[in-house]
């Protein structure tokens, strides 16, 4: 019985750090975290406007988080979120902000040169997209990089290395190129995929992919990161995308080639800091008539259509306080054949009652101007709830 005991103590060794779980039999290493958030909504409608379904309670996140490493040469982290699983069983359109799906990847580390990542997770493309939500005053990302212009996940792999002591990374990806829907199993008809690729590099030291310098940190740091991603999708006569590929604003995935290039900048300094971040997508459509050209000739056009915009945040924390302050805003252009852009400003104050373990947030969302592609019923916004890790 003695024997048996110790048996099962050395295969799985229960501890806690925090509110995270590890099980470990000395090889396998398996952490159990996960997170809850909940917030009320409340829209203010244009004039005219009676649609007030917006208006709700809402949980975003029902979370649980499984990472784990085998040995030193294999990590792998599934991740899932059960409110937006129901969501989408009860009919409702896959949110690629926060899919339900959120992460199933292995990464081998034994080559030791470089890494490889294999499975469905986010993409190494646009800072703003890969920082962590709960690390975050926000409740919901800037609109060019929330998944609706070019997507956030996918299905492939990457290959990837750091270096100068973790100051640098590069990141060379392939993968199916329809985003959250390549989880259905095939292809488009295309049968094509996208290529992506980020550089990132930071001074002085180490510079993770958060937005808040909670750390107050007493020297400068800086980092700048660029990215590119291509596709050439172009369907055979008389194909077509699975449904909702093409996105909310039809930028996502289109019938022809597609290059987009970002750049990132980012800096912290004594609980300031500050992100900003710009991207240019140019479309090159397969067919002259396509809808991306909104009906002018081909001399018109020139065959292209360019679509991107920017983001800019300025954070700060105070430490006596335990609390964020922050405000962005960002500008989008959907379709330069289009006159017209949007403009948004966003502000956010978090309250930590205990770091980022449990935070209660608060943004407010305000529309400065919308371009005629994307008209809304509504011009301000206020969103406020509490999350809750267990990590």
């Amino acid at each position: 019985m003695k024997h048996f005991l110790l048996s099962s103590a050395a295969l799985f060794l229960f501890k806690t750090m925090g509110a995270q779980v590890t099980l470990s039999n000395g090889k396998h290493v398996l952490e159990i975290s996960g997170s809850i958030s909940t917030y009320y909504n409340d829209r203010q409608l244009k004039a005219g406007e009676e649609d007030q379904s917006k208006n709700r309670f809402k949980l975003r996140d029902a979370e649980l988080n499984l990472e784990g490493r085998v040995g030193s040469d294999y990590e792998y982290e599934l991740k899932a979120d059960f409110a937006d699983m129901a969501a989408n069983n009860s009919g409702q359109e896959i949110d690629p902000e926060n899919p339900g799906l959120m992460q199933a990847t292995v990464k081998y580390k034994g080559f030791r040169f470089l890494e490889v990542e294999m499975g469905y997770g986010k993409v190494y493309y646009s800072r703003s997209s890969m920082h962590p939500f709960s690390f975050s005053p926000y409740w919901q990302r800037a609109e060019l990089v929330r998944g609706s212009i070019f997507s956030r996940r996918d299905v492939g792999v990457t290959l990837m290395k750091n270096f100068w002591k973790q100051r640098a990374n590069i990141y060379l990806g392939a993968y199916t190129g329809l985003g959250e829907l390549s989880l259905a199993g095939d292809n488009d008809p295309s049968g094509q995929l996208e290529y992506i690729g980020r550089f990132d590099m930071a001074y002085p030291s180490r510079y993770r992919y958060r937005d808040i310098d909670d750390r107050i940190t007493p020297i400068p740091m800086f980092a700048i990161g660029l990215n590119a991603r291509y596709m050439n999708k172009q369907l055979p006569a008389g194909e077509f995308f699975p449904d909702n590929a093409a996105g909310e604003y039809g930028l996502k995935v289109i019938d022809g080639k597609r290059y987009v290039y970002g750049m990132d900048a980012s800096f912290q300094y004594m609980g300031f800091s500050g992100q900003f971040e710009i991207h240019q997508m140019k479309i090159e459509p397969q067919n002259d008539n396509d809808p991306l050209f909104v009906n002018l000739t081909p001399k018109q056009t020139k065959g292209y259509v360019l679509s991107g915009g920017y983001i800019a945040q300025a954070n700060y924390f105070i430490k006596n306080w335990k609390t964020i302050v922050s405000a962005r805003y960002e500008e989008l252009d959907l379709n330069d054949l289009v006159p017209g852009n949007s403009q948004r400003f966003s502000s956010a104050l978090a309250y930590q009652l205990s770091g980022y373990n449990a935070m209660i947030k608060f943004q407010y969302f305000n529309i400065l101007k919308e371009e005629s592609l994307d008209p809304l019923k509504w011009d301000e916004q206020f969103r406020i709830g509490m999350q809750f890790l267990f990590k």
